[in-house]
Protein backbone atom coordinates (compact mmCIF):
# COMPACT_ATOMS: atom_id res chain seq x y z
CA UNK A 1 0.00 0.00 0.00
CA UNK A 2 1.26 3.45 -0.90
CA UNK A 3 0.63 6.61 1.08
CA UNK A 4 -0.93 8.46 -1.89
CA UNK A 5 -3.19 5.50 -2.70
CA UNK A 6 -4.59 5.28 0.84
CA UNK A 7 -5.46 8.97 0.81
CA UNK A 8 -6.90 8.66 -2.70
CA UNK A 9 -9.22 5.95 -1.37
CA UNK A 10 -10.42 8.26 1.40
CA UNK A 11 -10.90 11.17 -1.01
CA UNK A 12 -12.85 9.03 -3.47
CA UNK A 13 -15.01 7.52 -0.72
CA UNK A 14 -15.85 11.06 0.38
CA UNK A 15 -16.72 12.03 -3.20
CA UNK A 16 -18.98 9.00 -3.57
CA UNK A 17 -21.05 10.35 -0.70
CA UNK A 18 -21.04 13.93 -1.97
CA UNK A 19 -18.60 15.06 0.72
CA UNK A 20 -15.27 16.80 0.91
CA UNK A 21 -12.59 15.04 3.03
CA UNK A 22 -13.36 17.40 5.92
CA UNK A 23 -17.07 16.60 5.56
CA UNK A 24 -16.28 12.88 5.67
CA UNK A 25 -14.20 13.34 8.81
CA UNK A 26 -17.03 15.24 10.45
CA UNK A 27 -19.55 12.55 9.45
CA UNK A 28 -17.28 9.92 11.05
CA UNK A 29 -17.11 11.87 14.31
CA UNK A 30 -13.49 12.93 13.77
CA UNK A 31 -11.86 16.33 13.88
CA UNK A 32 -12.97 18.04 10.61
CA UNK A 33 -9.32 18.74 9.73
CA UNK A 34 -8.21 15.10 10.14
CA UNK A 35 -8.14 14.40 6.41
CA UNK A 36 -7.01 17.81 5.16
CA UNK A 37 -4.08 17.79 2.74
CA UNK A 38 -2.01 19.76 5.24
CA UNK A 39 -2.37 16.85 7.72
CA UNK A 40 -0.99 14.22 5.32
CA UNK A 41 2.61 15.15 6.01
CA UNK A 42 4.30 16.04 9.27
CA UNK A 43 6.06 19.32 9.83
CA UNK A 44 9.40 17.77 8.90
CA UNK A 45 8.01 16.37 5.64
CA UNK A 46 7.53 12.77 6.79
CA UNK A 47 4.39 11.00 5.61
CA UNK A 48 1.41 10.84 7.97
CA UNK A 49 -0.89 7.85 7.52
CA UNK A 50 -4.55 7.62 8.64
CA UNK A 51 -5.01 5.43 11.71
CA UNK A 52 -6.90 2.15 11.61
CA UNK A 53 -9.33 3.66 14.12
CA UNK A 54 -10.15 6.59 11.83
CA UNK A 55 -10.57 4.24 8.86
CA UNK A 56 -12.90 2.06 10.91
CA UNK A 57 -15.03 5.08 11.84
CA UNK A 58 -15.16 6.20 8.20
CA UNK A 59 -16.33 2.78 7.02
CA UNK A 60 -18.97 2.65 9.74
CA UNK A 61 -20.20 6.18 8.95
CA UNK A 62 -20.50 5.51 5.20
CA UNK A 63 -21.65 1.90 5.39
CA UNK A 64 -18.78 0.87 3.11
CA UNK A 65 -17.16 -2.55 3.45
CA UNK A 66 -13.41 -2.98 3.81
CA UNK A 67 -13.33 -4.74 0.43
CA UNK A 68 -14.95 -1.69 -1.20
CA UNK A 69 -12.41 0.64 0.36
CA UNK A 70 -9.45 -1.47 -0.75
CA UNK A 71 -10.85 -1.40 -4.29
CA UNK A 72 -10.71 2.40 -4.12
CA UNK A 73 -7.15 2.28 -2.78
CA UNK A 74 -5.99 0.00 -5.58
CA UNK A 75 -7.76 2.06 -8.24
CA UNK A 76 -9.94 -0.90 -9.21
CA UNK A 77 -13.11 1.10 -8.53
CA UNK A 78 -13.94 4.77 -8.84
CA UNK A 79 -17.18 6.71 -8.76
CA UNK A 80 -20.23 4.84 -10.12
CA UNK A 81 -21.17 5.99 -13.62
CA UNK A 82 -24.67 6.85 -12.46
CA UNK A 83 -23.30 9.36 -9.95
CA UNK A 84 -21.13 10.98 -12.60
CA UNK A 85 -24.08 11.38 -14.98
CA UNK A 86 -26.20 12.90 -12.21
CA UNK A 87 -23.86 15.86 -11.95
CA UNK A 88 -23.72 17.85 -15.18
CA UNK A 89 -22.06 21.06 -13.99
CA UNK A 90 -19.10 21.93 -11.75
CA UNK A 91 -17.96 25.14 -10.01
CA UNK A 92 -15.92 27.63 -12.04
CA UNK A 93 -13.85 30.61 -10.92
CA UNK A 94 -11.03 32.67 -12.37
CA UNK A 95 -7.50 31.63 -11.43
CA UNK A 96 -6.72 35.22 -10.52
CA UNK A 97 -9.64 35.21 -8.03
CA UNK A 98 -8.84 31.82 -6.52
CA UNK A 99 -6.25 33.17 -4.09
CA UNK A 100 -8.82 35.29 -2.27
CA UNK A 101 -10.30 34.00 0.97
CA UNK A 102 -13.61 32.16 1.03
CA UNK A 103 -13.47 30.15 -2.19
CA UNK A 104 -11.86 26.97 -0.80
CA UNK A 105 -12.05 25.04 2.46
CA UNK A 106 -8.93 23.90 4.32
CA UNK A 107 -8.65 20.81 2.14
CA UNK A 108 -8.73 22.78 -1.10
CA UNK A 109 -12.32 21.95 -2.06
CA UNK A 110 -14.68 24.59 -3.49
CA UNK A 111 -16.64 26.38 -0.78
CA UNK A 112 -18.78 29.46 -0.34
CA UNK A 113 -20.48 31.61 -2.94
CA UNK A 114 -19.02 33.49 -5.85
CA UNK A 115 -18.52 30.46 -8.08
CA UNK A 116 -19.94 30.26 -11.58
CA UNK A 117 -20.60 26.89 -13.29
CA UNK A 118 -19.35 25.05 -16.35
CA UNK A 119 -20.42 21.80 -18.01
CA UNK A 120 -18.79 18.69 -16.57
CA UNK A 121 -16.45 16.86 -18.99
CA UNK A 122 -15.55 13.17 -18.76
CA UNK A 123 -14.12 13.24 -15.26
CA UNK A 124 -15.13 10.86 -12.47
CA UNK A 125 -14.35 13.18 -9.57
CA UNK A 126 -17.54 14.46 -7.95
CA UNK A 127 -15.49 17.20 -6.25
CA UNK A 128 -13.85 18.47 -9.46
CA UNK A 129 -13.85 22.19 -10.14
CA UNK A 130 -12.85 24.50 -12.99
CA UNK A 131 -10.51 27.49 -13.19
CA UNK A 132 -10.31 30.09 -15.94
CA UNK A 133 -6.69 30.79 -16.89
CA UNK A 134 -5.31 34.33 -16.77
CA UNK A 135 -1.81 35.63 -17.37
CA UNK A 136 1.01 34.23 -19.52
CA UNK A 137 2.85 31.81 -17.21
CA UNK A 138 1.19 28.73 -18.76
CA UNK A 139 1.64 29.69 -22.42
CA UNK A 140 1.77 28.16 -24.94
CA UNK A 141 -0.03 25.16 -23.36
CA UNK A 142 -2.78 27.21 -21.69
CA UNK A 143 -3.68 30.74 -22.69
CA UNK A 144 -5.76 33.43 -21.03
CA UNK A 145 -9.42 32.46 -21.23
CA UNK A 146 -8.82 28.70 -21.35
CA UNK A 147 -10.64 26.60 -18.74
CA UNK A 148 -8.89 23.83 -16.82
CA UNK A 149 -10.66 21.08 -14.87
CA UNK A 150 -8.98 20.20 -11.59
CA UNK A 151 -9.41 16.98 -9.58
CA UNK A 152 -8.72 17.00 -5.83
CA UNK A 153 -8.59 13.18 -5.69
CA UNK A 154 -6.51 12.31 -8.75
CA UNK A 155 -3.08 10.94 -7.78
CA UNK A 156 -0.21 13.32 -8.52
CA UNK A 157 3.17 12.32 -9.92
CA UNK A 158 6.22 14.25 -11.06
CA UNK A 159 5.55 15.68 -14.52
CA UNK A 160 1.85 16.33 -13.87
CA UNK A 161 0.28 19.74 -14.40
CA UNK A 162 -1.14 20.89 -11.08
CA UNK A 163 -2.88 23.70 -9.25
CA UNK A 164 -1.27 24.50 -5.91
CA UNK A 165 -2.07 26.87 -3.07
CA UNK A 166 0.65 28.20 -0.78
CA UNK A 167 0.41 29.26 2.84
CA UNK A 168 0.72 32.84 1.58
CA UNK A 169 -2.61 32.47 -0.26
CA UNK A 170 -1.24 32.29 -3.81
CA UNK A 171 -3.02 29.86 -6.16
CA UNK A 172 -1.03 28.87 -9.24
CA UNK A 173 -1.18 26.46 -12.16
CA UNK A 174 2.24 24.86 -12.65
CA UNK A 175 4.17 21.75 -13.66
CA UNK A 176 5.36 19.52 -10.80
CA UNK A 177 9.09 19.01 -11.27
CA UNK A 178 10.01 17.44 -7.96
CA UNK A 179 8.38 16.51 -4.66
CA UNK A 180 10.39 15.05 -1.79
CA UNK A 181 10.17 15.12 2.00
CA UNK A 182 12.03 18.44 2.03
CA UNK A 183 11.29 20.17 -1.27
CA UNK A 184 8.55 20.89 -3.79
CA UNK A 185 9.66 22.32 -7.14
CA UNK A 186 7.15 23.84 -9.57
CA UNK A 187 7.78 25.14 -13.07
CA UNK A 188 5.83 27.43 -15.35
CA UNK A 189 5.14 26.01 -18.79
CA UNK A 190 6.29 29.34 -20.17
CA UNK A 191 10.14 29.21 -20.03
CA UNK A 192 10.26 32.97 -19.52
CA UNK A 193 9.09 32.44 -15.93
CA UNK A 194 11.43 31.05 -13.21
CA UNK A 195 11.02 27.78 -11.35
CA UNK A 196 9.60 28.00 -7.84
CA UNK A 197 10.87 26.06 -4.82
CA UNK A 198 8.95 25.42 -1.60
CA UNK A 199 9.12 23.26 1.49
CA UNK A 200 6.16 20.83 1.84
CA UNK A 201 4.81 22.89 4.73
CA UNK A 202 4.59 25.92 2.40
CA UNK A 203 2.03 24.10 0.21
CA UNK A 204 -1.48 23.93 1.66
CA UNK A 205 -2.80 21.68 -1.09
CA UNK A 206 -2.02 20.52 -4.62
CA UNK A 207 -4.53 19.12 -7.14
CA UNK A 208 -3.98 17.65 -10.60
CA UNK A 209 -5.23 19.24 -13.80
CA UNK A 210 -7.14 16.51 -15.63
CA UNK A 211 -8.76 18.32 -18.54
CA UNK A 212 -8.52 21.60 -20.47
CA UNK A 213 -11.04 23.34 -22.70
CA UNK A 214 -9.39 25.71 -25.16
Amino acid sequence: MRHDDIWRGIDTLAAEHGLSPSGLARKAGLDPTSFNLSKRRMGDGRLRWPSTESLSKVLQATGARLEEFTALVSGARALPEARVKSRSRIPLIGLAQAGAEGFFDDGGYPAGGGWDEVDLPGTIDANAYALSISGESMEPVYRAGDTIIVSPVAPIRVGDRVVARTTQGAVMAKLLLRRTASRVELASLNPAYPELRFTPRDILWMHRIVFASQ
